[in-house]
């Protein structure tokens, strides 16, 4: 079992709770409920109240009742949207198109904004952006809805403008992708994911039983680690990246967890 204190933060542990069963559930989740499940990965209940309240105060969790009257903790709209807008990376199964085409965001901050100017740049890096030119990221045409959603909810929008478009030179596309994304260091985030969990799916694939607890440990553990990655990789398509890219391996190994694990791990959830 992976060392929770080693490889994963509770604030993360418990927005991946949320979005992989919590959301689902009727209704609240009950704080006791949510110290039950943290538990199993490892988390104490202190770690996890002072997490529930880091995030309740960036608005991303909502303090509520349940139909019983217990505390508890629902997602807030802008949560919820974040994670249906992920939902289309990280439970992505088929490659990306060949020939999408890219998005342009191109910002100008004015110098009395200029913590504005940062937050952005953080922002489009973190949504897989890369650096085409000072002031000028590009991405796959896919990710535009995300990122506006993202910077709707910023109060960024104001200060960027997007385009669509195709690359037409001078230098060979492939060529143009190394310098804007540091692909080997994305390539190094596919081997530590695979480092971690592709023995685990080993493991479970020479298995018959499939345990409701130890299917929603491993499970929560793998879309914990593996939720992040499609951020730092855009998904560019395979002719555009190096020979035996590790990123094919990693998400075939994700699928193969998420596939085995995810409907057991639902009911210790209690789904």
């Amino acid at each position: 079992m992976i060392n929770v204190s080693e490889q994963h933060a509770p604030r993360s542990l418990i927005v991946t709770l949320y979005g992989a069963y919590g959301r689902f559930m009727p209704g609240p989740v009950p704080v006791a409920e949510l110290i039950r499940l943290l538990a199993a990965v490892g988390v104490d209940a202190p770690s996890v109240r002072s997490s529930v309240s880091r995030l309740k105060r960036r608005g991303l969790l909502l303090p509520a009742r349940t139909a019983q009257g217990a505390a508890g903790y629902e997602l807030s709209p802008d949560a919820r949207q974040l994670l249906e807008d992920g939902d289309r990376r990280v439970y992505a199964a088929a490659p990306p198109p060949q020939d999408e085409g890219w998005v342009l965001a191109v910002f100008s901050v004015p110098e009395s904004e200029r913590q504005k100017r940062h937050v952005l740049r953080s922002r489009l890096a973190g949504l897989g952006f890369g650096t085409a030119a000072p002031g000028v990221w590009v991405a796959p045409a896919r990710l535009y809805d995300e990122t506006r959603h993202t910077l709707e909810r910023l109060r960024l929008d104001a200060y960027v403008d997007f385009f669509r478009g195709e690359h037409l030179g001078f230098a060979a596309t492939a060529e143009a992708v190394s310098r804007w994304w540091d692909l080997a260091a994305i390539a190094k985030e596919h081997e530590a994911f695979l480092d971690r969990h592709a023995r685990v799916l080993h493991d479970w694939e020479s298995r018959e039983d499939t345990p409701p607890e130890e299917a929603y440990r491993d499970y929560l553990m793998a879309l914990d680690s593996w939720r992040h990655l499609p951020y730092t990789d855009p998904g560019l398509p395979a002719h555009l990246l190096p020979a035996d890219w590790p990123g094919v391996r990693s998400a075939a190994v994700f699928q193969g967890l998420h596939t085995r694990l995810r409907d057991a791990g639902a009911a210790f959830a209690g789904l």
